[in-house]
Protein backbone atom coordinates (compact mmCIF):
# COMPACT_ATOMS: atom_id res chain seq x y z
CA UNK A 1 0.00 0.00 0.00
CA UNK A 2 1.30 3.42 -0.91
CA UNK A 3 1.35 5.83 1.97
CA UNK A 4 4.07 8.37 1.09
CA UNK A 5 2.64 11.54 -0.44
CA UNK A 6 4.39 13.43 -3.23
CA UNK A 7 2.88 16.80 -4.09
CA UNK A 8 3.75 19.13 -6.95
CA UNK A 9 2.31 22.07 -8.83
CA UNK A 10 1.87 22.07 -12.60
CA UNK A 11 0.49 24.33 -15.25
CA UNK A 12 -2.96 23.31 -16.51
CA UNK A 13 -1.41 22.52 -19.91
CA UNK A 14 1.11 20.20 -18.28
CA UNK A 15 -1.60 18.45 -16.29
CA UNK A 16 -3.70 18.03 -19.43
CA UNK A 17 -0.75 16.61 -21.36
CA UNK A 18 -0.01 14.13 -18.56
CA UNK A 19 -3.68 13.16 -18.31
CA UNK A 20 -3.91 12.61 -22.06
CA UNK A 21 -0.85 10.36 -22.10
CA UNK A 22 -2.03 8.47 -19.01
CA UNK A 23 -5.43 7.88 -20.57
CA UNK A 24 -3.83 6.52 -23.74
CA UNK A 25 -2.05 3.94 -21.59
CA UNK A 26 -5.13 3.17 -19.50
CA UNK A 27 -3.54 4.59 -16.35
CA UNK A 28 -4.54 7.25 -13.90
CA UNK A 29 -2.47 10.40 -13.46
CA UNK A 30 -0.77 9.25 -10.25
CA UNK A 31 0.25 5.86 -11.63
CA UNK A 32 1.50 7.42 -14.87
CA UNK A 33 3.52 10.11 -13.09
CA UNK A 34 4.97 7.72 -10.52
CA UNK A 35 6.03 5.27 -13.22
CA UNK A 36 7.55 8.04 -15.36
CA UNK A 37 9.39 9.55 -12.40
CA UNK A 38 10.74 6.17 -11.27
CA UNK A 39 11.87 5.31 -14.81
CA UNK A 40 13.74 8.62 -15.03
CA UNK A 41 15.23 8.26 -11.55
CA UNK A 42 16.46 4.77 -12.38
CA UNK A 43 18.00 6.04 -15.60
CA UNK A 44 19.82 8.84 -13.79
CA UNK A 45 21.15 6.46 -11.16
CA UNK A 46 22.32 3.92 -13.73
CA UNK A 47 24.12 6.63 -15.70
CA UNK A 48 26.32 7.58 -12.77
CA UNK A 49 30.00 6.96 -13.36
CA UNK A 50 31.23 7.72 -9.86
CA UNK A 51 30.40 5.48 -6.97
CA UNK A 52 31.91 5.26 -3.52
CA UNK A 53 33.08 2.16 -1.70
CA UNK A 54 34.51 1.58 1.74
CA UNK A 55 37.99 0.03 1.93
CA UNK A 56 36.76 -3.57 2.18
CA UNK A 57 34.36 -3.25 -0.76
CA UNK A 58 37.03 -1.45 -2.80
CA UNK A 59 39.44 -4.36 -2.21
CA UNK A 60 36.76 -6.85 -3.29
CA UNK A 61 35.98 -4.75 -6.36
CA UNK A 62 39.62 -4.47 -7.46
CA UNK A 63 40.16 -8.19 -6.84
CA UNK A 64 37.31 -8.98 -9.22
CA UNK A 65 38.68 -6.58 -11.84
CA UNK A 66 42.19 -8.02 -11.54
CA UNK A 67 41.13 -11.67 -11.53
CA UNK A 68 41.97 -13.69 -14.64
CA UNK A 69 39.12 -14.00 -17.11
CA UNK A 70 37.18 -17.22 -17.05
CA UNK A 71 36.47 -18.96 -20.32
CA UNK A 72 32.94 -18.33 -21.55
CA UNK A 73 32.20 -20.70 -24.44
CA UNK A 74 28.81 -19.14 -25.16
CA UNK A 75 30.29 -15.63 -25.37
CA UNK A 76 33.15 -16.85 -27.57
CA UNK A 77 30.66 -18.54 -29.92
CA UNK A 78 28.51 -15.40 -30.02
CA UNK A 79 31.48 -13.14 -30.77
CA UNK A 80 32.56 -15.47 -33.61
CA UNK A 81 29.27 -14.96 -35.48
CA UNK A 82 29.66 -12.57 -38.40
CA UNK A 83 27.22 -9.67 -38.54
CA UNK A 84 24.72 -9.99 -41.41
CA UNK A 85 25.79 -6.60 -42.74
CA UNK A 86 29.50 -7.50 -42.66
CA UNK A 87 31.11 -7.93 -46.11
CA UNK A 88 33.54 -10.62 -44.98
Amino acid sequence: MRDAAINLRALPEQRDLIDHAANLLGKNRSDFMLEAACDRAQSVLLDQVFFGLDEEKFQQFTAILNAPLESNIGLERLMAVKAPWSKN
